[in-house]
């Protein structure tokens, strides 16, 4: 069964949802896992593209938007059907994707304002009621 971690972000900045997005993506590298990110829209996934790219000057993270040459290992796709994927889902979506279930683990990425956090309330909800395995993490 999936296990979802909700990754609270103690700000609510934006931009801080993409940091967490892009440490979580390369811890989980580092570690031997393919990774899905899905993004708010395109705008977001290429700002995220732009992130990886630079985060840490001393390490690659091989990276692409979905369907690219570079996505086997992380994919940033903004809603489309991660086929090919099923390891880690980074959400950045306030709404769990229908496809959540087909992933080993998902990280659910949470800022400090209201629609975000209203959103974690949801989310926990629906997980929680169909016994899910949930951790939390602030960050």
């Amino acid at each position: 069964m999936t296990r979802v971690g909700f990754y609270v972000v103690q700000a609510a900045d934006q931009a801080q949802r993409l940091q967490v997005a892009a440490r979580l993506a390369d811890k989980a590298f580092q570690r031997g896992h393919a990774i899905f990110i899905n993004a708010v829209d395109e705008s977001q996934a290429r700002a995220l593209d732009e992130l990886l790219w630079s985060f840490r000057p001393a390490s690659f993270l091989p990276h692409g938007l979905y369907g690219e040459e570079q996505s086997e290992m992380i994919a940033i796709g903004w809603g489309q059907e991660p086929e090919g994927h099923s390891d880690l889902l980074i959400n950045l979506q306030l709404e769990i994707p229908g496809f959540f279930s087909r992933f080993r683990r998902v990280a659910e990425v949470v800022t400090q304002d209201p629609e975000s956090l209203m959103a974690l309330r949801r989310s926990w909800t629906f997980y929680k009621e169909r016994g899910y395995q949930l951790e939390k993490h602030d960050v």
